[in-house]
């Protein structure tokens, strides 16, 4: 199954751009549409908690947050109609804790959500937990762009993290048609031994079959890890980089109901520190 709709979170942020050029990008390749879904945040007002805001409050507040986004609206229908991409513009407002759920309402529409990964020193926490609710609350995979941008999708060569999980299994079955194109496909396993009961006594060689019978040529590699969510996290990273990957594919994992507790400690750290394009399912 193809790629023939995508849904891109757009905003006014200068990581906008490499989020929209990535979804085009796709959009391009599979002849998908591309959805971009700007999300507004009503004002928060003390004193009126439980009650409904001012509708000529909210108005101008609405008006003012449209016009504020035309500029990024406009660049993205410029961009689409160079490409030949067909584009289609949606607007959700809410109160901002309500953003995460709108933006997974969109994405179960899509085959696939792009989203930015967050980056703490411009939008903190509400992009974390977009971020978090485009693969753990959608029902769909999620594209995380990190802000310098993907210069190579559909990729050249992706490494999949491949520890024999459900989740793991899901992001490679979402991943296939990123993956069919590309020249390589390395299936990284860490501390196979350690993993055994989930990847099997020969570490990789079942899901490597299962690519190829998808016309995808993967190869497998094993590495030691460091111990711990960070450390495995940083092992990955850094084979990313050493293999030239374009794209980094990987299971999302919650343990908890809890948000604060929700996401494992190697999720974590890849949705705040990926260097390259990550594609997570839940």
């Amino acid at each position: 199954m193809g790629i023939k709709g995508l849904l891109v979170h757009l905003d006014q942020a200068p990581a906008t751009q490499a989020r929209l050029l990535a979804a085009l990008a796709i959009a391009d390749r599979f002849g998908a549409q591309v959805t971009a879904l700007h999300l507004v945040a009503e004002p928060f007002m003390p004193g009126v908690v439980g009650h409904h805001m001012p509708a000529d409050i909210l108005r101008e507040h609405l008006a003012h947050a449209a016009a504020e986004a035309e500029g990024a609206v406009a660049a993205a229908r410029a961009e689409a109609d160079r490409r030949g991409v067909a584009l289609v513009v949606a607007r959700e407002s809410g109160p901002v804790d309500r953003l995460p759920h709108l933006l997974a309402r969109h994405a179960r529409h899509a085959d696939l959500v792009i989203v930015g990964r967050p980056d703490p020193t411009t939008g903190g926490a509400d992009d974390a937990l977009l971020a978090e609710a485009a693969f753990m609350d959608s029902g769909r995979p999620a594209l995380l762009i990190p802000p310098e941008g993907a210069p190579t999708l559909p990729p050249r060569c992706a490494l999949i993290a491949w520890d024999g999980s459900r989740e793991a299994a899901r992001a490679v079955s979402d991943a296939l048609p990123l993956l069919q194109p590309a020249e390589r496909v390395v299936v990284l396993v860490v501390d196979g031994r350690d993993v055994r009961g989930g990847v099997g006594q020969a570490p990789g060689v079942g899901i490597v079959a299962h690519l190829t019978r998808h016309e995808v040529s993967a190869e497998v590699k094993q590495v030691r890890g460091g111990g711990g969510g960070g450390g495995t996290a940083e092992i990955i990273l850094a084979q990313a980089k050493e293999e030239a990957a374009d794209l980094l594919v990987m299971g999302g994992y919650g343990h908890s109901r809890l948000r604060e507790m929700m996401l494992g400690g190697v999720t974590r750290h890849m949705l705040e520190h990926a260097t390259v394009p990550l594609l997570l399912s839940h």
